[in-house]
Order: structure tokens, then C-alpha cells, then sequence
């Protein structure tokens, strides 16, 4: 997930698993893969590096482990 801001200045989540496409003209939009677009604040080049250290993250991060009765 990644934090992001909408044209009108509310901020808001989105999974970054959803981008299709990001394009700059001069506003930010981001295409998710339902067809749906986002006008955001952020650069391309930000959206872009906040997905990146998204999937990086996303990664890394070990699951949580599961307490066993009796343990």
C-alpha cells in the first residue's frame, strides 16, 4: 500500500498491486487494472518510487508467526 494525495488534496491508501499505468500530463494519473483512473498530487517519478519500495517491502517483511497451544 502506498500513500498518495488526491488532486483535491485528500490524502488516501492504494494498493499498489492494482497500477496498470501511471501517466504524466501535466496532472499525475494512474490507471488501475479495473479501468479506473486517479488524479494524484505526486509526480510520476514519486508514485513510481513509492511503488518500488512498495514491492521491495512487501517482500521482506516475514509473516507473523502463530502461537501453538501449549507453546
Amino acid at each position: 500500500m502506498i500513500k498518495l494525495t488526491r488532486i483535491s488534496k485528500e490524502p488516501f491508501i492504494l494498493n499498489a498491486d492494482l497500477i496498470r499505468y501511471v501517466e504524466s500530463r501535466p496532472d499525475t494519473y494512474i490507471t488501475l487494472v479495473s479501468g479506473e483512473r486517479v488524479v494524484v498530487l505526486e509526480s510520476m517519478d514519486v508514485v513510481l518510487e513509492r511503488a518500488v519500495q512498495y514491492q521491495q517491502q512487501k517482500h521482506l517483511i516475514p509473516a507473523p508467526r502463530r502461537l501453538v497451544a501449549g507453546t
